[in-house]
């Protein structure tokens, strides 16, 4: 079946990409829930003239991407927690915090849901590192460290 999302879905596509799914997962989860419509031929000229309309937008926002993934390429970004004397963390760090750190330390403002963090919440101090998708083109990692306060 073929579909046309409304909006991102994550590990499937990004808003507007015309995607083949099974028909189970296209007509009993993405489209009654707004995610998704079917891909007939208006829909596609549709879309064909919309992501024509939107392209010079479109490349804005990845040069805005691309601005933002270059400048914390290279940093660290320090994350205070309350922990143990073993070093465990009081609670967890996910990636709300990483992002209210990023925001506090380097003035940039990224939606926690672009950030990907391994096994979703960090529980012991050290060093760690999360992906961060903040466009369909432009993705990287982000080293952070966790510090005892």
């Amino acid at each position: 079946m073929e579909i046309i999302l409304k909006q991102d879905v994550q590990n499937l596509g990004y808003k507007n990409d015309l995607l083949t799914v099974k028909n189970g997962y296209g007509r009993n989860y993405l489209i009654p829930k707004g995610l998704a419509i079917v891909g007939t031929e208006t829909n596609k000229k549709v879309l064909a003239e919309t992501l024509k309309q939107s392209a010079f937008k479109e490349e804005k926002l990845k040069k805005e991407a691309q601005k933002i993934a270059d400048a914390l390429q290279d940093v660290t970004v320090k994350i205070g927690a309350k922990a143990g004397t073993t070093g465990k963390i009081f609670g967890s760090v996910n990636a709300m915090q990483i992002a209210d750190s990023i925001a506090a330390q380097f003035k940039f403002d990224i939606d926690r849901k672009k950030i990907i963090v391994d096994g979703d919440s960090i529980k012991e101090v050290g060093e760690y590192s999360a992906k961060i998708n903040l466009h369909k083109e432009v993705q990287f990692v982000l080293k952070f460290e966790v510090f005892a306060e």
